[in-house]
């Protein structure tokens, strides 16, 4: 698969003239499904080293996120520029949800935020499972909420691992 020259794709998508140190590197791994761990401070973009490539790829892409303001405040931002994204969490009613399910299994979105206890909800693997575009890239945002807080806070880290194959091992 070939890809936009990445630095236009950065200026056409999100309106930046270059990408930040380390930016690139990651989108790259990314793109050619490499894993990658991004380690960079706060407020220096590590969000778009998964957003740009979910809007490059073909299928969706599932971010793992620890914090409802968090995907709120993400997802916001993408609609209000236009992208195809959404967060499917406890916030939402069940009819919301619902709705947001049916959406995702008909590949409307390009971009879900979805809390860790969501990989082990029936319905939403069943979703997946069934949807019209498969799960391309798996994020796992501010992950180093998972050694700060530890794993007794949020036990469902530690289950990303057998989700992935459920999922077509993105």
């Amino acid at each position: 698969m070939s890809f936009p020259d990445l630095t236009t794709a950065l200026r056409d998508h999100f309106g930046f003239p270059s990408f930040r140190i380390g930016q690139r590197e990651a989108i790259e791994h990314a793109l050619a499904r490499r894993d990658a761990l991004v380690v960079m401070p706060t407020g220096s973009g590590k969000s778009l080293c998964y957003q740009l490539p979910a809007l490059l790829l073909t299928g969706t892409t599932l971010v793992i996120s620890p914090l409802i303001a968090l995907m709120k405040d993400q997802v916001d931002a993408l609609t209000a520029s236009g992208k195809r994204a959404t967060f499917i969490n406890s916030t939402l009613t069940p009819g919301e949800q619902r709705e947001r399910l049916q959406a995702l299994a008909r590949g409307d979105y390009k971009i879900v935020y979805v809390a860790p206890e969501r990989l082990r909800n029936a319905d939403f693997l069943g979703v997946l499972a069934h949807a019209q575009t498969r799960v391309e890239l798996l994020a796992v945002d501010e992950a180093h909420c998972i050694s700060q807080w530890g794993h007794d806070f949020r036990p469902d880290y530690q289950h990303i691992r057998e989700f992935i194959p459920k999922i077509g091992s993105p």
